[in-house]
């Protein structure tokens, strides 16, 4: 992994190492470190490297190291997760005849940044758009394994819901689109609502002056990075998910959502039309959001989504399980 703070990627990784090592499994991370690894299961060994740095200096470096310490784990099969971690396994899988494979979490940008992809011993696409996207970059042996979730221990249901409180979870970037939601917001004064949003990120600073802007400071609280147990719990006592990206592979906190019976208003994207059972709101469009927005103050009305498409972690981890076997029993045969 690049580094292991708060994100889809990051919790897919966290989830998936939870499942292998509740399976018997022995599971290494190299990352360059986050605030993710405390949710690690204790038997997880955790490497710290600059896996993160797109130079050819550290790629190598990291490489090296991994190989030297290949042979006092004796690993049997590498995971690629992310674009830098392609070409660092790339190299380590070239110097220890160990397999790899690579995890496509993104609609990356079709540059040479992808080149290892096609190189790789086999590739997991969380969607199907993703690997619409990436079919001319991957290798011939790729699957599609969507990101399970872990079944929530609470229920939306089960809490009271008096006020209007939207929720937004993720990174704050440019990509997740968030002043769109602010702006169409803004536009809806004259009823009562509250934001809040969970996450940390590059926008933070400009996302919080643009609330104070809009005239929404006082009803936008910004909240930070939380655990995904807290991350839950806001999910359970919020009214709408509102999820305003402009670019997924996935959307993991949407199928979170979902899992926890939390209403979603949702970006119109490829990778969500898997999971859609009606109309989704076109991305970056303020004036659709408010639209959207405002029917669901008014009326309850959320965008419409197939929750028993969804899958588990342990149903994500042994469809994992069974592609690593395949691959380690080809490269032994």
């Amino acid at each position: 992994m690049p580094g292991f703070d708060e994100g889809g990627t990051e919790v897919h990784v966290l989830n998936l190492i939870r499942q292998m090592s509740g399976r018997g499994h022995e599971v290494t991370l190299a990352s360059s470190g986050g605030r993710l690894e405390h949710s690690l299961p204790p038997s997880a060994r955790i490497l710290h490297m600059p896996a993160d740095k797109k130079n050819p200096v550290t790629i190598i470096y990291c490489a090296v190291k991994l190989a030297v310490l290949s042979r006092k784990y004796r690993w049997d099969i590498i995971h690629a997760h992310s674009r830098v971690p392609a070409w660092i396994s790339w190299l380590l899988s070239w110097m220890t005849g160990v397999p790899w494979v690579v995890t496509a979490h993104a609609l990356y940008s079709l540059n040479l940044g992808i080149t290892p992809l096609k190189h790789a011993d086999g590739a997991i696409c969380i969607s199907q758009a993703v690997k619409k996207h990436l079919v001319n970059h991957l290798p011939p042996d790729t699957v599609i394994i969507p990101n399970g979730i872990i079944p929530p221990k609470l229920r939306h249901k089960d809490f009271p819901h008096d006020e209007t409180k939207f929720l937004a979870v993720g990174r704050l970037t440019h990509l997740k689109g968030l002043d769109v939601a602010m702006r169409a917001l803004a536009l809806l004064k004259g009823h009562e609502w509250t934001l809040d949003v969970l996450g940390e990120g590059d926008e933070r600073v400009n996302l919080g002056g643009l609330a104070r802007e809009l005239g929404i400071g006082e009803r936008v609280r910004f909240l930070g990075d939380r655990d995904r147990p807290e991350v839950e719990r806001y999910m359970a006592r919020s009214s709408c998910l509102l999820f305003p990206s402009y670019s997924e592979g996935m959307g993991l906190v949407v199928l979170e959502a979902l899992s926890v019976g939390l209403p979603v208003i949702a970006s119109d994207l490829e990778a969500l039309r898997e999971f859609a059972d009606g109309e989704l709101v076109p991305a970056g469009n303020v004036d659709a959001w408010r639209r959207a927005i405002e029917r669901f103050i008014v009326s309850g009305e959320a965008c419409r989504f197939d929750a028993g498409r969804i899958v588990t972690a342990g149903e994500m981890a042994g469809r994992v399980e069974e592609y690593y076997r395949k691959k380690i029993s080809l490269h032994r045969s």
